[in-house]
């Protein structure tokens, strides 16, 4: 799932400026279940939005609404009526939804309410991880299931680089583990640890984002 994070208040203040008529637009898909953007999370920040201004002796008209999937059209005209009658749109999705809402509407102001972080796993409460760089060729299954790209905070795809102490990795020893310690145990426990003994050639980056824009087309259910 996509992981993000509302951006300081400040900082959302500043992008709106003098606006008077402001439309908040949630997503009820991924940033909804990681609590940064869903209908509980528009009306807080619209409730801090009204405070904040209210503490500068201004008034602010705000309406609250929240899509399906704010990264898809049909689910975004669903509000178009909305969309039209305000200065101001404030999303609450991550970029791509911020992104899809400037381009239907493009006369529109669009700002974004959130900081799109990773695509994560969830832990626990309250906690998720990136556990996926999407680099666009997965080699999960070389490593145990476990994604070096992403987990290992070097990116190495041939073992360790002789930081990581008990199991941990020198960039933050009491928050992060060491990528490659998880893959020999994971290794080790599959019987597949001769596996790691063939010298990985540099990683090509092109199906990454240093190839440019993505894009996924499968002509057989195109229309």
């Amino acid at each position: 799932m996509i992981v993000a994070d509302r951006k300081p208040i400040q900082e959302i203040l500043d992008m709106l400026g003098d606006c008077e008529k402001l439309l908040i637009v949630g997503c009820n898909a991924c940033v909804a279940i990681c609590m940064a953007g869903g209908e509980k999370e528009v009306s807080e920040l619209a409730s801090l939005i009204k405070i904040a201004k209210k503490k500068q002796g201004k008034t602010i008209k705000i309406t609250e609404q929240v899509t399906e999937r704010q990264c898809e059209e049909e689910f975004v005209k669903e509000i178009e009526s909305e969309i039209k009658a305000h200065d101001k749109i404030l999303s609450m999705a991550c970029g791509v939804g911020v992104q899809l809402i400037a381009k239907m509407y493009e006369k529109k102001l669009v700002y974004p309410a959130l900081n799109t972080k990773f695509m994560g796993l969830p832990e626990e409460q309250g906690q998720w991880a990136e556990t996926c760089a999407g680099c666009g060729d997965c080699r999960l299954a070389d490593f145990g299931g476990v994604c070096p790209v992403a987990r290992c905070s070097k990116n190495l795809l041939n073992g360790p680089c002789g930081g990581s102490v008990d199991g941990k990795c020198e960039v933050d020893p009491d928050n992060i583990e060491c990528a490659w310690q998880l893959i020999f145990d994971r290794m080790k426990m599959l019987k597949q640890v001769d596996k790691l003994l063939k010298i990985e050639p540099a990683k090509s980056w092109k199906t990454s984002r240093d190839g440019g824009p993505r894009k996924v087309i499968k002509e057989d259910v195109r229309l």
